[in-house]
């Protein structure tokens, strides 16, 4: 079976994460990924290793079903194999610094004299403007992109969230944008220049925030458990683990207390009276102190309180099957090491494995994307410059004897 992006070449010079998760994506789906690294390799292949002298579990899981060769862009030689590596190829992506392939001699003009139809995707911190030069990683995205001001408690410092919003975000914001442009490639028959910024992809995925910060003019944020400090304020605060929608939510703690013994409950009003019977105060779903979603906004720590009074004495998943009986939204807080074992997962091929020719097998996140019509195999990482022959020699037409001299030279 085909797959959906076959026949499609990527010129992959992304490091680190945010490119390679974007250009992993795109291997998923089917395109062959030519992951161009210098001679020294990504730097994440030896960034937090658990085994020495093999690429590192950072390298492996933000590269599978890739190539790799290798390429010193500095060299006058290297300039011209890069040169005809972007005529060959469909799209490009990178994410080094601002200006940093421009000096290697390859501005947008001239990327475009060599390859009218290329589409030419970046990835930067930020956009034009005073902060385009700051160093970015994944936190000061979430924090320059209003995630860190609006999580945490109240009474806490602004925090960072476990998932890579500022990093992986932004790759799949960048996947989007080259997926569109290879599509308006078929009318227009040109390429063009794909921009993303972190930080402008986590103010997206915020978007609910800034929301509120509109709705603060109006009034407080009735539905934020701390809603009574929102009346008058001017931004929008933390709050906690309020589900930031229309359904109130809070994750409630269940036997025997460990870190992770938590479960996500959404209060539906058609899912109060079935919870307050559960719970074991079935007067509450007639009081018309509680029986009304309006009359609960004004006491909602109290209300999770009661739900968690119940919840506190059993175990998280006898909790989740009660919940679930009575079409209760809610869902358990799954640790690391409960996913990695979910059989669920496993069977939908989102917790992978994958054989690995010098670190044996190691365990992978699967593909997300799931298309009838375009089924993902997840290949394994290559190794530093796997490829070079296979490419240099087998679709460029270089000669073995180049091949050895580019090495000897410091070429590739």
């Amino acid at each position: 079976m085909t797959k959906a992006l076959e026949g499609v070449r990527v010129l992959d010079m992304t490091h680190v994460q945010s490119g390679p998760s974007a250009t992993q994506l795109l291997g998923w789906l089917g395109a062959d990924v030519v992951k161009l690294e210098a001679p020294s390799g990504d730097i994440t292949r030896k960034q937090l290793r658990d085994l020495p002298d093999v690429d590192s579990l950072y390298f492996t899981m933000l590269n599978c079903n890739k190539r790799s060769i290798t390429l010193n862009t500095k060299s006058e030689r290297g300039k011209e194999i890069l040169t005809e590596l972007i005529r060959r190829s469909d799209v490009m992506v990178e994410n080094f610094g601002p200006g940093a392939v421009d000096r290697m001699g390859f501005t947008w003009e001239r990327i475009q004299e060599i390859n009218p139809r290329i589409v030419y995707a970046s990835i930067k911190g930020f956009g034009e403007g005073p902060y385009t030069n700051f160093k970015a990683y994944e936190v000061v995205a979430q924090a320059m992109g209003g995630s860190m001001s609006t999580t945490g408690f109240e009474d806490g410092p602004p925090l960072a969230t476990g998932a890579q919003i500022g990093d992986s975000g932004t790759g799949i914001h960048a996947v989007a944008g080259i997926l569109a442009a290879l599509f308006q490639r078929e009318s227009t028959g040109r390429g063009q220049r794909v921009n993303v910024a972190m930080q402008h992809a986590v103010l997206n995925l915020c978007r609910v925030k800034l929301r509120d910060q509109q709705r603060l003019a109006h009034g407080p944020l009735a539905e934020y458990p701390n809603a009574q400090d929102t009346a008058g304020a001017e931004e929008v605060p933390r709050s906690g683990n309020a589900s930031g929608g229309g359904q109130p939510g809070w994750a409630v703690k269940c036997a025997p207390g460990g870190p992770n013994d938590y479960v996500y409950v959404i209060v539906q009003p058609v899912g109060w009276k079935p919870l307050s019977a559960l719970i074991g105060r079935p007067e509450l779903a007639e009081d018309p102190e509680w029986a009304t979603p309006e009359s609960r906004l004004p006491k909602l720590g109290k209300m999770f309180q009661l739900i968690e009074e119940w919840s506190a004495g059993l175990p998280k998943w006898e909790v989740l099957e009660q919940l679930n009986a009575h079409n209760i939204p809610c869902g358990p807080i799954l640790s690391t090491k409960e996913i990695v074992e979910d059989e669920s997962l496993a069977a939908n091929e989102m917790v992978v494995q994958v054989e690995h020719p010098e670190r044996g097998t190691f365990t992978t996140v699967g593909s997300p994307l799931k298309l009838s019509d375009s089924p993902v195999d997840i290949v394994t990482s290559p190794l530093l410059g796997e490829h070079n022959a296979e490419v240099y020699v087998g679709e460029l037409g270089l000669g073995d004897e180049e091949l050895r001299l580019l090495k000897t030279n410091g070429v590739i």
